[in-house]
């Protein structure tokens, strides 16, 4: 049965837009920007909400009281989709990567508080988790439900991250995210217009097989794909949920410039690969560049 829903929470759309000032920047005569996503709400931040908010029409559409969905064991989307069960009265279960370990990290012990009932698959079945006879078993353990795929990347989750270019009311060149299964990228770029494009910085070491999810994803959001987007690979920093000493003194510095916390699985990654191709001259002068902080 699913729970009863908490108060509505406060989501904060449009995000705000606000110009980063930087001498690294200016000095390259480029403009940079900051969505600030990951103010849309403290509990459903960014691309988390965008994705979630029409897969949650879907579930309600057809009348489940149940999510199920799956990540690593510091997924954002994890957090986020118990926190949306939380608000909006769905049971939740996450269905993590790997072997459990105890005690729980900070992000599944969010996700517990929040009422996930979390399950494990190790992770040569994880990566069948697509396949019938993987879902059919978690569907017969925890009963039938929603499923929403790892990231919240499908049509729905596409079609939420699309609406983000409307609310940019500044001329821009190119809008920044990072990118860890493909569906913030996919959206966004559907939702660019004339020249803008879109630059996705991959978090997963071997990410490359992105570029064909993200052509997937848009054809299942959209029925078409857009050649207005590019992929970098160069700042994954060792791969998914891993880190080095250059990442955390890059997160430390801008947090010291500019009163922000970059998170470091996701957003210091992309903000890090910015600044790396400004001073390398990546950027032609007078470029506006917009960065999604999710």
């Amino acid at each position: 049965m699913a729970t009863a829903p908490a108060p509505e929470p406060n989501i904060v759309l449009p995000s705000p837009l606000v110009e980063l000032a930087d001498e690294r920047v200016s000095e390259r005569d480029v403009r940079l920007y900051l969505k600030r996503d990951d103010l849309i709400h403290p509990e459903l931040p960014g691309n988390k909400w965008r994705k979630l908010k029409y897969n949650l029409d879907a579930a309600r559409d057809h009348g489940h009281t149940r999510l199920l969905t799956f990540g690593g064991a510091f997924s954002n989307h994890i957090r986020a989709t118990a926190a949306a069960g939380h608000y909006f009265g769905f049971e939740t279960v996450g269905i993590i990567r790997g072997a459990e370990h105890l005690p729980l990290n900070e992000s599944l012990r969010y996700a517990t508080g929040r009422g996930m009932t979390l399950t494990y698959l190790d992770r040569t079945t994880y990566r069948r988790k697509t396949e019938d006879d993987v879902l059919d078993a978690l569907i017969q353990q925890h009963g039938p439900g929603y499923l929403i795929p790892e990231g919240g990347s499908n049509g729905p989750g596409v079609r939420g991250c699309a609406e983000l270019p409307r609310e940019l009311a500044i001329d821009f060149d190119l809008i920044c995210c990072a990118t860890g299964s493909g569906g913030t990228l996919a959206g966004i770029a559907a939702g660019l217009a004339g020249d803008q494009r879109a630059l996705g910085f991959a978090v997963l070491k071997g990410g490359q097989f992105l570029a064909d999810d993200v052509r997937l994803l848009q054809r299942a959001a959209f029925g078409t794909e857009t050649d207005n987007w590019a992929l970098e690979h160069g700042w994954h920093f060792g791969g998914y949920a891993k880190r080095k000493s250059e990442l955390d003194w890059f997160i430390a510095d801008f947090a010291a410039r500019h009163g922000i916390t970059l998170d470091w699985v996701y957003e210091a990654k992309m903000m890090y690969g910015i600044f790396d191709r400004l001073a390398s001259g990546g950027f032609a002068r007078g470029t506006t560049i917009v960065a999604v902080l999710s």
